[in-house]
């Protein structure tokens, strides 16, 4: 999401009844705000943008700020680095869980979300202490580093989520730390961060409510069967 999302629709995921949908002008506001004055930490540019979700049963809002590095090239100010992302309204882009899941695991993943934009590093220290403990809660592996956790887990899920899971550990800063202490806080950036989040809800999916949603349907199966059984027996008295 740019400044160009004011003249190209863009997908958008809504936080609050986390249906996927298309923003376009309608739906979408934004302003900037320019910081010229001499700083020691520069120049910087400020983009505020509100979404509206565009669900009629919905139509929550979303604020979400950006600060960006602001620097003069020949003849025009241009827009830097983005330095920062926080998203105001909702406060937290966190999803509602059911509560089979241990409660250690969905407070860290809360947690996790409520400062990704605040402080990716202790964001992303939250989500591998997640990780790790569906790993030895869901699959019994429990290892002194989580890097020999994640390859004790090779074999017992499908491939390509395995490979999922090695790819995130891979990733820029993560990939060198996440080999030693899971709790060592170090410096990530926000992508990272979000990508561990993502990495976490898909498992929570796959994992506990994919086994939860399985099992409630065999017993349903097993349900139905043992009743036409005892139907069969009515009959035949």
């Amino acid at each position: 999401m740019n400044s160009e999302s004011l003249k190209t629709p863009f997908t958008w995921n809504c936080p609050f009844c986390n249906s996927k949908t298309t923003i376009n002008m309608n739906d979408f506001s934004s302003n900037t705000h320019e910081l010229e004055i001499d700083t020691k930490h520069g120049n910087k540019l400020l983009y505020t943008y509100f979404i509206v979700c565009p669900n009629p049963e919905c139509k929550e809002f979303s604020l979400i700020l950006q600060l960006f590095n602001y620097k003069w090239v020949p003849n025009v100010w241009s827009r830097g680095e983005l330095e920062k992302q926080i998203t105001i309204i909702p406060s937290s882009t966190a999803k509602s869980y059911p509560i089979y899941i241990p409660v250690s695991i969905r407070d860290d993943y809360y947690e996790a979300c409520q400062i990704r934009d605040l402080s990716p590093k202790a964001s992303a220290t939250l989500s591998r202490r997640c990780l790790q403990g569906m790993v030895r809660d869901f699959w019994g592996i429990r290892k002194d580093r989580l890097v020999d956790e994640i390859c004790e887990l090779e074999g017992k899920v499908d491939a390509l989520t395995w490979k999922a899971i090695d790819a995130v550990r891979k990733v820029g800063n993560i990939g060198a730390h996440m080999e030693k202490d899971v709790n060592i806080i170090i410096d990530v950036k926000p992508p990272e961060a979000s990508l561990l989040i993502g990495l976490i809800e898909t498992l929570m999916q796959d994992w506990y409510i994919g086994r939860h949603d399985r099992e409630l349907q065999l017993k349903q199966i097993i349900e139905l069967g043992s009743k036409k059984v005892s139907q069969k027996k009515a009959k035949s008295s």
